[in-house]
């Protein structure tokens, strides 16, 4: 039960990072991103992951419960994504600066 209610709250966390690496893509604009925040959150999900892999009950069941892993990974790509957007948008930015000034 206790996986369930985590892949609950997973999916709650990650449900909008498909649709924000979307507008990041979209939006062509690092501005209104914070990357402190990108960071912290991948940061959490890496945490997350870690201890899956440090605690033995979970390492020891991990034949019938890898899929709790699995959308901590795939959340983790998606901040990813969102991290890479954010640097390709900021050049994008100083591009635009720069053609302006």
């Amino acid at each position: 039960m206790s996986e369930i209610l985590e892949i609950a709250m997973v999916l709650a966390f990650g449900a909008s990072w498909p649709m924000n690496v979307m507008k990041s893509y979209k939006a062509r604009s690092a501005k209104g991103k914070s990357l402190s925040f990108l960071l912290l959150i991948f940061v959490g999900y890496v945490a997350g992951i870690a201890s899956k892999f440090t605690n033995e009950a979970y390492m020891a069941a991990f034949a019938q419960k890898w899929y709790v892993l699995v959308f901590y990974f795939i959340n983790i790509a998606m901040v990813s994504a969102d991290i890479l957007l954010y640097f390709r948008n900021r050049a994008l930015d100083k591009k635009a600066e720069n053609a302006e000034g």
